[in-house]
């Protein structure tokens, strides 16, 4: 292109210099040069239109392709890399909320883990003290086990000495049962109940002379059994006393009755006197129905409770 320039400049200076006045010499230097230029403008127009610098034969046509397909591959790149510029964009803001949002994620999980932690060493510290706990209830229902099993052993003694004593008094008072007397055991203890026809007169606390014996002879049985506790209940029917004397009821008639058989019971020297009882229920506690005799007659009644000492029971129970 250069060289075409030169060839137009000199062209134009030739005809210059014919139109001007100089020398002929320098106008045939001048047409010379000129004619070298276009006859090098020449050959390298041909060599533009057939030949490469390294032999390859390209048109104009296919050069003007290349350069337009070039064009288009620059273009596809230039739009290409604006959007990768743009993902690679939005990539880093999710990087950088995604960062921001763990580090405040890390430091939540941080702290509840902390408080985790705290919570963890606070129920150790439950668990331990309340192993500590279990193991002394083990111990002391260990310990309470083996009261209970003591206390039952001496229930269970105390049961069969006083079926023994049960038995000992059927037998010492044989021949009045069936009499107005009975001997039954319930509830751990000994009942003895005497009908006042065996011991006394209507309206009277003295002791008849049969009764009298049957008191004396279960006397002798209680005498050998000295922690039995004795307990000597007078009962009458629902009839008012009418009776004359110190006597205004039948409170203070059973109560008289129940005096007189601890009286005779006090003579054994054996029987301990702290052990013995006595109290007067009257009519208030029957054990049959006061609208028939029969009735009547079964709750004008002594009844002797025997109970063991339960001092060893209580004890146990105590410490339970």
């Amino acid at each position: 292109m250069k060289r075409i320039i030169q060839v137009f400049f000199f062209g134009i200076l030739i005809v210059s210099v014919t139109t001007s006045c100089v020398s002929s010499k320098i106008y045939d230097d001048l047409k010379d040069r000129y004619a070298a230029l276009k006859s090098e403008n020449e050959s390298l127009m041909n060599q533009l239109d057939n030949t490469s610098s390294n032999g390859e034969v390209y048109s104009v046509a296919q050069l003007r392709e290349e350069i337009e397909k070039l064009k288009a591959e620059n273009t596809r790149l230039a739009m290409d890399l604006a959007a990768s510029e743009k993902s690679l964009a939005r990539l880093q803001e999710s990087y950088d909320a995604l960062e921001a949002n763990s580090s405040s994620a890390l430091t939540e999980n941080l702290e509840r883990n902390r408080k985790l932690l705290t919570q963890l060493e606070e129920k150790e510290r439950a668990l331990a003290a309340e192993s500590q706990r279990l193991n002394k209830l083990q111990k002391d229902l260990a310990a309470r086990s083996q009261r209970v099993d003591e206390l039952e052993g001496i229930i269970a003694a105390k049961d069969a000495k006083m079926k023994a004593l049960k038995d000992a008094i059927s037998a010492a008072l044989t021949n009045f049962e069936g009499n107005g007397l009975t001997v039954e055991q319930r509830n751990g203890k000994v009942y003895v109940s005497m009908e006042n026809k065996l011991l006394f007169e209507s309206g009277s606390w003295a002791v008849n002379s049969r009764g009298r014996q049957a008191v004396v002879q279960l006397g002798n049985v209680l005498a050998q059994n000295p922690e039995i506790a004795v307990l000597i209940e007078g009962h009458t029917d629902n009839v008012p006393y009418g009776g004359n004397g110190p006597l205004k009821n039948n409170w203070d008639l059973s109560t008289k009755r129940a005096t007189a058989i601890v009286t005779i019971l006090t003579e054994n020297a054996l029987i301990p006197k702290d052990n013995l009882t006595a109290a007067g229920r009257g009519e208030y506690a029957p054990i049959a129905t006061n609208a028939t005799s029969e009735g009547k007659a079964k709750n004008r009644r002594i009844e002797v409770i025997l109970t063991p000492k339960l001092d060893e029971i209580s004890k146990l129970l105590n410490d339970i």
